[in-house]
């Protein structure tokens, strides 16, 4: 049964090169058989008819037969059902799994992987790429505008409320997973360790200083109401209100200038426990998993990481749309810095190349049996017609130039024949 070979969508038409190649082969077999009828027309006016005759008659053998086989490999010949013909669109499934195997078996085996990820310099390629990466509008920039667009594609392709949802609830869920209390209380140690907390302390005296100032009128308010009708109607509320309000802005100053201040000593003390309580005291730990959880609950969270996500889009489709005013910004000489110190820097470069030598071998020990899946499902989704054409563009011209050399090598055979046949 002659399998159809209906233009698919994957269609494309044969590349010129085989087109003229196919036109050469059978025409250089049409002139075979015109010679052979010339010749066989002619045959008793000269002996060196015979000769010719003898040629185009082999060289006619030796091009049908590679015409044929040709053929046979993507189509029936004119159409006939004739057995172990039109292998290639018949045998479709099996050239997928056989393709498969062989990049399994090849290139996904992990060891294999990390042989020839060793004699790849992953640190250099890319660093060469950051410190130029227009060298060659020919690679590097079209990769670059390549990948520029499917990301500016992919990002206004998709719902941006769904998309900025998807990755509030990723961003919610690792939070929510997340243990806050230990790694706060190990980073306030460790600033404090270093002395890094003092700016904090330095800005809490400031900032109570500053309140303090901007509220006078409700500590000598509050003096007044309490006051008795007697210190009222004499005015001490008014001059016990100066007193408190001079002794805390003395104070606050004395914390400002003296960096051993007790009561600073105490807010580090009070720092130090708090650090401690945060990796070690199970109710303390409580209290910040509550607090944080209350927070991603809270609906006025969601509405603001949804204007932040808006703008990181904005501002994700402005450099996808303009790579080269990217490039040309401050992220372009961040880029150019990391990449001289790729190239630079041995360490980083053995690190870098060893992290992508594992993520390599990684993903084929985790995802090879996907991918030769995906490549053997992908070949059974194609149609015969899809395979076939595919195939023939591919090595058809190879395939015609077979066709010309059988009908050349043929037509010799039969001239030796025939001389052979003439001395005996």
């Amino acid at each position: 049964m002659s399998l159809p070979l209906r233009a698919s969508p994957g269609w494309s038409a044969p590349p010129p090169q085989l087109v003229r190649m196919r036109r050469i082969a059978t025409g250089l077999l049409v002139a075979m058989a015109a010679l052979f009828v010339v010749a066989r027309l002619n045959a008793g006016l000269h002996p060196a008819w015979g000769y010719v005759q003898g040629f185009a008659e082999a060289a006619m053998v030796g091009g049908l037969a590679d015409w044929f086989a040709v053929t046979a490999l993507f189509r029936h010949p004119l159409g006939l059902p004739i057995p172990h013909t039109a292998i290639v669109p018949r045998n479709k499934d099996r050239i997928g799994d056989t393709l498969a195997l062989f990049l399994k078996d090849n290139f996904l085996i992990p060891h294999v992987v990390a042989r020839r990820m060793q004699r790849i310099d992953v640190a250099e390629a890319v660093g060469r790429w950051l410190t130029d990466p227009v060298s060659g509008a020919q690679a590097g920039g079209r990769m670059r505008y390549g990948a520029a667009r499917l990301a500016a594609n992919m990002l206004e392709s998709l719902d941006p409320e769904r998309l900025g949802g998807m990755v509030r609830g990723a961003l919610s869920n690792q939070l929510r997973g997340l243990h806050v209390a230990p790694l706060l209380g190990q980073a306030l140690d460790a600033a404090m360790t270093e002395r890094r907390h003092m700016p904090l302390i330095d800005g809490i005296v400031l900032w109570a200083g500053r309140v303090l100032e901007a509220n006078e009128h409700l500590v000598r308010a509050m003096v007044h109401e309490r006051a008795g009708a007697v210190m009222r109607w004499t005015g001490l509320d008014e001059t016990l209100a100066n007193k408190i309000i001079d002794g805390l802005a003395k104070l606050l100053a004395d914390m400002a200038a003296d960096p051993d201040h007790p009561l600073r000593t105490k807010a580090e003390e009070g720092l130090e426990k708090l650090a401690h309580d945060l990796q070690h005291d199970a109710e303390t730990q409580a209290k910040v998993e509550r607090f944080k959880n209350d927070m991603l609950d809270n609906p006025a969270l969601g509405d603001w990481w949804q204007g932040v996500w808006e703008r990181i889009r904005a501002a994700l489709l402005g450099m996808a749309r303009d790579p080269d005013a990217m490039m040309a910004g401050r992220l372009g000489e961040m880029s150019r810095a990391l990449g001289e110190t790729l190239q630079s820097d041995p360490r980083l470069a053995r690190t870098i190349n060893r992290f992508a030598r594992r993520a390599a071998v990684g993903a084929a020990a985790d995802y090879g049996d996907a991918i030769v899946r995906l490549v053997s499902d992908t070949v059974r989704g194609w149609d015969a017609a899809t395979i076939t054409l595919r195939l023939e563009n591919a090595v058809g011209r190879d395939l015609q130039y077979i066709r010309i050399n059988g009908t050349l090598v043929g037509g010799s055979v039969g001239l030796v024949i025939h001389a052979v046949e003439g001395w005996l």
